[in-house]
């Protein structure tokens, strides 16, 4: 069982593959906070406020492709690790592509019985990498969550007085918690 808590983004569209995925990472992991979308929209939305420890997707989702969604996660952070769950790759080309535009791994579907143990080692792998540095990725989390909202603002800067304000405080906010945390040390 792996002890330290992660954060999980699942892009799946599918409720029932949801349920047994969940099911299936809290048989590994012993503290998972895991996160649902279903598109890219909400994806977007998502990383605002949580940066995962990994992201498991779907490779076929209702407006775009589990590529796209690995592609959008690498523009935003490189290192971030991505591994496919789905039934899409039938063929070795496709599955070598995956791999090649820079996915950690891929389990496919009709494996779901079997997940717990596919998926075990590939989180056990992140956990190893990310355990002994667990208080400077905590602080490097924080910082991800306050620039992704800078840059949310900044793209809403069109809006109206009100909802400006909103996210200036917002901001303020979260800055207010980092410098209280960086002076507590």
């Amino acid at each position: 069982m792996i002890t330290i808590p992660m954060r999980i983004l699942l892009v799946e569209d599918n409720k029932t593959d949801v349920e047994l995925i969940t099911y299936h990472i809290e048989k590994i992991v012993e503290a998972p906070e895991i996160k649902t979308v279903t598109n890219i929209d909400d994806y977007n939305r998502v990383l605002m406020n949580f940066v995962p420890d990994v992201v498991i997707s779907d490779y076929n989702l209702p407006t775009c492709t589990g590529l796209d969604v690995l592609e959008h996660t690498r523009a935003i952070e490189e290192t971030i690790p991505f591994i496919f769950l789905t039934g899409a790759i039938d063929d070795e080309e496709l599955a070598a592509n995956t791999i090649l535009s820079g996915a950690s791994g891929f389990i496919l579907k009709k494996h779901m019985d079997q997940l717990a143990e596919k998926l075990r080692p590939l989180l056990k792998k992140i956990v190893f990498n990310m355990g002994e540095r667990e208080e400077v990725r905590e602080k490097v989390r924080r910082n991800k969550i306050v620039v992704n909202q800078i840059y949310n603002y900044l793209d809403k800067i069109n809006m109206d007085n009100n909802e400006q304000r909103e996210n200036i405080e917002k901001i303020k906010n979260n800055m207010k918690q980092i410098d209280l945390e960086e002076d507590d040390e």
